[in-house]
C-alpha cells in the first residue's frame, strides 16, 4: 500500500470508530440515571455514618445522605455529557480494538494474524476486569482519602471532581489492564524476548509501581497495591506466553528439518 492508501485505510478506521463511540454515547446519555446512580454508590460506601449525617445537613436532604452539591448552573448538563462521553468510549472498546487490530494486521505475518480474535477478545475482558476492579477499590480509596483529612473536614463532592476522578479510576484501571497484550505483541513481532523481560524484571516491577502512582489519581497505598500486584502477574504470564512461542517455533523447525531430511 502506498502512503495514501493507508491514510484513506486509518481515516476509514477512524470514523468506524467514531460511529460506534457516538452510539454508545447516545446509549449512555439515554440511560445516564441509572449509570450516574451506580457511579455516585462507592461515595455513599465510603462514608461514615458521621460524616453521612454531616453530609446530610449540607445538602439539606435528610433522606439521603451522600448526594453530590452542584455548584454551577451548567454543571447538570457537563456531567451528562460527560457521562455520555465516558460511556461511548467505554461501550464501544471493542469495535476500538477490532479496527485497530484491522489496521495493523496488513503489516504482520499469516501467523500472526491469526491472534485476531483472542486479541480483541483479551482485550475488551481486560480491559472490563480492570474497570470493575478499580469501582471495587474506589470506596476504599475514598474512605482512606476522607480518613486522612481528619474529622474536622465535612465530606461533600462535587459531581464535575468527582466525576472525573472515578473516570480516571477506572480508565487507568482499563488500560493497565492491558499491559500484558502489549507485551504479547512485542514478543510476537521480535521487539523483546522473555529472556530479555525475565532479565529485567526487577526493573519492570520498579517501573510498574512508579507508573502506577503517577497514572492513577489518588495515589492512595490501596490503589497501588490493587493495581501493581495484577500488573505484575500479568508481566510474568507474559514471559510464560512468549516461552510458549518459542518452544512452539522450535518444534515446528525440528518438523520441518525432519520432513526435509
Amino acid at each position: 500500500m502506498t502512503l495514501v492508501q493507508h491514510l484513506v485505510e486509518l481515516r476509514n478506521r477512524l470514523i468506524k470508530s467514531v460511529l460506534a463511540v457516538a452510539l454508545g454515547a447516545i446509549v449512555c446519555f439515554v440511560f445516564y440515571s441509572p449509570i450516574f446512580r451506580a457511579l455516585v454508590r462507592p461515595y455513599c460506601e465510603s462514608l461514615s455514618d458521621a460524616a453521612k449525617a454531616r453530609s446530610a445537613l449540607l445538602t439539606g436532604d435528610a433522606s439521603t445522605s451522600c448526594k453530590l452539591i452542584a455548584r454551577d448552573p451548567l454543571e447538570g448538563f457537563g456531567v451528562r455529557m460527560s457521562v455520555a462521553a465516558y460511556g461511548g468510549i467505554s461501550l464501544a472498546m471493542p469495535v476500538i480494538l477490532w479496527q485497530l487490530w484491522r489496521f495493523i494486521a496488513p503489516g504482520l505475518y499469516k501467523h500472526e494474524r491469526k491472534y485476531a480474535r483472542g486479541f480483541v477478545v483479551s482485550g475488551v475482558l481486560l480491559f472490563l476486569l480492570g474497570g470493575g476492579l478499580a469501582y471495587w477499590s474506589i470506596p476504599h480509596a475514598l474512605e482512606f482519602l476522607n480518613a486522612i483529612g481528619g474529622d474536622d473536614l465535612a465530606v461533600a463532592y462535587s459531581p464535575g471532581p468527582y466525576l472525573s476522578f472515578i473516570v480516571k479510576m477506572i480508565v487507568a484501571f482499563g488500560i493497565g489492564f492491558e499491559f500484558p497484550i502489549l507485551l504479547c505483541f512485542l514478543q510476537l513481532i521480535g521487539v523483546v524476548t522473555p529472556q530479555q523481560l525475565r532479565k529485567f524484571w526487577r526493573h519492570s516491577l520498579v517501573g510498574i509501581v512508579i507508573l502506577v502512582a503517577v497514572v492513577t489519581p489518588s495515589g492512595d497505598p490501596i490503589t497501588l497495591t490493587v493495581m501493581s500486584v495484577p500488573m505484575y502477574i500479568f508481566y510474568e504470564l507474559s514471559i510464560f506466553f512468549g516461552r510458549m512461542q518459542q518452544r512452539r517455533k522450535r518444534k515446528a523447525a525440528e518438523r520441518t528439518s525432519d520432513v526435509a531430511a
